[in-house]
């Protein structure tokens, strides 16, 4: 009569290749190197400024519309009824365009992105009138970081506490 096979346990502990790791991270890099090729590829060049085209002005006049607007009737316009719900409203507003803005960004949408970037900017002006903030204190601060590298610049920022933490891209 033959003998039944009996179970064996295995001494030996079972290891992952080393080779395999290796594998997966040469190709987690060969995708993200892909990815910045095909996003680079994507851009279109930037033609220059036309000098009949409208210009930053018309944010000035945006502006003063804004203001003007303040203390008119919220139910016959937007500035005001946003501004009469107060800054947590303004702000939330001003993030779900940006959002919108972003989105049509990444899908390569050029109209739509042109239509929310001016709904982006509107929003941060309004968000502007509702602090307290004048466009002058932006610009100021524009014109000292002019000339700088942003990556100096940032650098050199105070570092600012805040209750919550955030992690951002550097």
């Amino acid at each position: 009569m033959a003998k039944k096979p009996t179970k064996t346990t295995r001494t030996m502990p079972i290891v992952a290749p080393v080779k395999a790791k290796a594998t997966k991270t040469a190709k987690t890099e060969k995708a993200k190197v892909t990815r910045k090729i095909k996003s680079a590829v994507r851009f279109a060049p930037v033609p220059p400024l036309d000098p009949e085209a409208p210009d930053a002005r018309v944010m000035d006049r945006l502006w003063s519309t804004i203001i003007a607007r303040k203390s008119a009737d919220p139910l016959i316009s937007h500035s005001a009824r946003l501004l009469s719900r107060g800054i947590n409203k303004v702000a939330q507003k001003f993030g779900e365009e940006a959002v919108e803005c972003l989105i049509e960004a990444v899908a390569g949408n050029r109209d739509a992105l042109i239509a929310e970037s001016a709904d982006v900017l509107y929003h941060l002006l309004v968000m502007w009138v509702a602090v307290g903030l004048r466009p002058e204190d932006v610009w100021t601060e524009l014109k000292r970081r002019e000339g700088i590298s942003g990556i100096a610049e940032k650098s050199a920022r105070p570092v600012m506490l805040s209750i919550a933490e955030t992690r951002k891209i550097p």
